[in-house]
C-alpha cells in the first residue's frame, strides 16, 4: 500500500475482522472517511471521492479482489445507487434461479431465500455467456447474527485442486462441463433457487422463454409440471482474466450445483465427476473463505472475476441490497 497516500488523500486505509493477507495482498481493502469528524462521512463526500477516483478505484478493485467502505452514511437504496452510478458502468440484468425483487433504478434485494439458509459460493452468473465484471453490495440492515457474506480468492480453489487432484482437474479442463437445473413455473421464496422460469425469461410464453434461454447460452426441456429443466454446456473449468496475474479462477459451479435434487453437473461428454473430488472441492472452498461482520451502511466490492461469494445462514432482519455491473 506504499502508493496509497499519494493518489487519493480522501481515504484513509481502515481494518475489519476477517481480514486476510492472500499472495500479498489485504482482502478486503478497507476504505474510511479520512477525518470523520469534519464532515468527510458524507454521501456526498464519499460520491464527490469516487467520481475524482473512478481508475484509481478500479485498480484497487483489480489488485484486492473486494473493497469494503465502511463509516460513511449511506442510508438507503437511493444513496447506494448514486454509488453505484457514480462509476459509470455498464449495468447488467441478473439472470438466475435466485428470488430477487427491483427496489429502485440499479438496486435489487439480494437472494430472498430463507434466511437459516446457506447460499452456496459461486461467481455471479458464471454459467451465462455474458456474466458480471463487479458485484456490489449495500447492508441496510445488519443481521443480529449471522448472515456474513463470504468470499473465496478462486486462484487459489484451483491451486489447492491442481495439487491435489492434477489428473481430475485437467480431465474436466479438456471435456468441459454440463450442468442443468430445474426452475417452477412460478416463484418460490421458500427455495434459494425457487425463481421461476416466467419472472427469470419475464415471459409466460414457452417459446419465447426458450429462445430467451438460447441467447443466453440455455436449452430448455419442458417437464410434464410445467417446470423447466435448462441445461448449460459445454462451460470451461477454469478461466483467466486479463491484468489478474495470470491466475487460473475456479470459473464453474461444479461444487454448489453437482448432485442436489434440482440441479446436476458433469463432464460434458457425459462423464460423472466423482463424488469424492467434489466434497473434497466444498472443503478447499471452505478453508479459503474470508468474511466479516457486516455493519449498517457497508458497501462492498467484489471482483466477480476473482471471487466467488455466497450468504451464511443469518437471524432476521437481514437486508442487503445488490448491483451487478459489466
Amino acid at each position: 500500500m506504499g502508493g496509497f497516500e499519494s493518489e487519493c488523500q480522501e481515504f484513509q486505509v481502515g481494518k475489519c475482522g476477517g481480514q486476510k493477507v492472500v499472495d500479498g495482498e489485504t482482502i478486503p481493502l478497507v476504505l474510511e472517511p479520512k477525518e470523520p469528524n469534519e464532515g468527510n462521512n458524507s454521501i456526498d463526500s464519499l460520491l464527490e471521492t469516487l467520481k475524482k477516483n473512478k481508475e484509481w478505484f478500479e485498480e484497487m478493485l483489480i489488485n484486492h479482489s473486494a473493497i469494503l467502505i465502511r463509516g460513511f452514511d449511506v442510508k438507503n437504496a437511493e444513496d447506494f445507487n448514486e454509488i453505484v452510478e457514480a462509476f459509470g458502468w455498464e449495468d447488467i440484468r441478473y439472470v438466475g434461479p435466485a428470488p430477487r425483487t427491483h427496489v429502485h433504478k440499479r438496486v435489487w434485494t439480494a437472494n430472498e431465500g430463507p434466511l437459516s439458509e446457506f447460499i452456496y459460493y459461486h461467481h455471479e452468473m458464471v454459467l451465462i455467456k455474458e456474466y458480471p465484471k463487479k458485484v456490489i453490495l449495500f447492508c441496510e440492515t445488519p443481521p443480529p447474527e449471522g448472515g456474513e457474506t463470504p468470499f473465496v480468492p478462486s486462484f487459489k480453489v484451483t491451486e489447492k485442486m491442481l495439487k491435489e487432484f492434477p489428473e481430475e482437474v485437467e480431465e474436466m479442463e479438456e471435456k468441459g462441463l454440463k450442468y442443468w437445473f430445474i426452475a417452477l413455473s412460478n416463484n418460490d421464496t421458500s427455495s434459494m433457487r425457487g425463481r421461476g422460469w416466467e419472472d427469470a425469461f419475464l415471459t409466460s410464453d414457452r417459446k419465447e422463454a426458450e429462445t430467451r434461454a438460447n441467447a443466453l447460452g440455455m436449452d430448455v426441456e419442458w417437464l410434464p409440471n410445467g417446470a423447466a429443466k435448462t441445461i448449460l454446456g459445454p462451460r470451461s473449468l477454469t478461466k483467466v482474466f486479463d491484468g489478474r496475474k495470470g491466475r487460473r479462477m475456479w470459473f464453474n459451479t461444479v461444487a454448489g450445483m453437482h448432485g442436489k435434487e434440482h440441479s446436476h453437473a458433469i463432464m460434458a461428454d457425459g462423464t460423472e465427476i466423482p463424488e469424492h473430488v467434489v466434497k473434497r472441492c466444498g472443503e478447499i472452498i471452505e478453508e479459503e473463505s474470508i468474511q466479516f461482520k457486516w455493519e449498517k451502511g457497508d458497501v462492498l466490492f467484489l471482483d466477480n472475476l476473482a471471487l466467488l461469494h455466497g450468504r451464511r445462514p443469518s437471524l432476521p432482519p437481514r437486508r442487503v441490497l445488490v448491483a451487478t455491473c459489466k
